[in-house]
């Protein structure tokens, strides 16, 4: 057994101050020691994949972040661990507690994953070693991170075992506090036909120079319309983990308060991750602008309706605590949401639009890997 704090001043030596989660009774004195240090970060997301987007986010913007999560979560975590991290060759510290472990007693819910924990690292390709459990092993399980990190730039793991963490009590308020915000909440809804995604990203384009600002699309048709518009270094195309684009903005737009973080979503994309709208609202400064293009289908795999012609997003946004929310069938609801300089957390905007795209819409031709690190390049970040 060992001190939470331990392992945080080493973790801390190798330049991880941000940690990202979703609680474990195994966890509780490694978080609780995390939200009490005022010098670290915490964001307690709504889920596991959202917690590993967020840390990938971070990590993006020049700040090693570490995600902890209970085993169970990890199958809420596999898109962004495949399909993120991996494609993106983004690393990151993954610490998973090890509930239904076979020589523990444990709940029923936990016995499947507790004998296969192991095996799904190793099937996603995510090295990993046993959380170390006395003060001396702390800096060879370090080390060991490291070296995958330096030669593979992906996550490296770390199963916590029951009993591993000496106990230590919560002292801070786990949820940052915040200035009463004035949320404003608009709306302008004219009944004309809608535009389409390519005209609103054009619209998005003209407001997010490349100096200062960093655009992160969803994945389907809007990265490769905004790709096929102009490819620019202050762009991230999500070809993957699906949903995750605000989680991963959130994380960007902490690092780099500097920045204005710019997230376009579909519909489809933000109703599968409808929780980090809440996480958002919680955590998300005023240099985090997240707009949901919604045409009411999934456009990219034949046109399937969504369900969001029955969903007030900018309701709900304003429920979760964004500062700005705006909603409507106008290329005023992106003007508007750009020029409001005065929102106090977040911001958002959801536009109704039309589905389709162009018959010849290109692929992006640079690899992931190397939008990723163009886009560090540009803003001066590194691994």
């Amino acid at each position: 057994m060992i001190e939470a704090g331990a392992f945080v001043r080493a973790a801390r030596q190798a330049g991880y101050t941000r940690y990202t989660g979703v609680p474990c009774s195994f966890l509780t004195p490694f978080i609780n020691y995390v939200i009490n240090d005022e010098t670290l970060t915490y964001v307690s997301s709504a889920n596991e994949g959202d917690a590993l987007a967020t840390a990938a986010g971070a990590a993006v913007g020049g700040e090693p972040a570490i995600v902890m999560m209970q085993n169970s979560g990890l199958g809420n975590a596999v898109s962004p661990i495949t399909s993120l991290t991996w494609v993106f060759r983004i690393p990151l510290l993954l610490i998973c507690t090890h509930r239904g472990a076979p020589d523990l007693k444990d709940e029923p819910q936990h016995e499947l994953m507790g004998r296969i924990t192991g095996e799904l690292l190793d099937t996603m390709q995510v090295p990993w070693r046993y959380f170390p459990d006395t003060h001396e092993a702390i800096a060879p399980a370090l080390a060991a991170a490291a070296a995958h990190i330096e030669s593979e730039q992906r996550p490296y793991g770390f199963i916590m075992r029951k009993g591993t963490i000496a106990p230590h009590e919560l002292e801070r308020a786990p949820i940052p506090a915040r200035a009463a915000a004035s949320r404003r909440r608009a709306s302008d809804w004219s009944g004309q036909p809608r535009i389409l995604r390519e005209a609103a990203l054009a619209i998005i384009r003209g407001h997010t120079p490349e100096a200062g600002t960093v655009v992160i699309a969803t994945t389907g048709y809007a990265g490769r319309e905004l790709y096929a518009l102009a490819d620019r270094p202050n762009q991230l195309y999500m070809v993957g983990a699906m949903g995750c684009a605000s989680s991963f903005g959130l994380g960007l737009a902490q690092a780099r308060p500097d920045l204005k973080v710019v997230v376009i979503d579909g519909d489809g994309a933000a109703l599968m991750r409808m929780g980090n709208l809440a996480t958002i609202g919680a955590y998300g400064g005023d240099n985090l602008f997240h707009i949901v293009l919604d045409n009411e289908v999934h456009d990219s795999t034949g046109a399937q309706a969504t369900v969001s012609s029955r969903v007030a997003f900018a309701d709900i946004a304003t429920a979760c605590g964004y500062g700005v929310a705006l909603d409507g069938d106008t290329a005023g609801v992106l003007h508007g949401l750009f020029a409001d300089d005065d929102a106090a957390g977040a911001r958002f905007a959801h536009l109704k639009i039309r589905p389709g795209t162009r018959a010849d819409l290109p692929r992006p031709s640079i690899k992931p890997s190397d939008v990723v690190r163009r886009l560090m390049s540009h803003i001066g970040t590194s691994f």
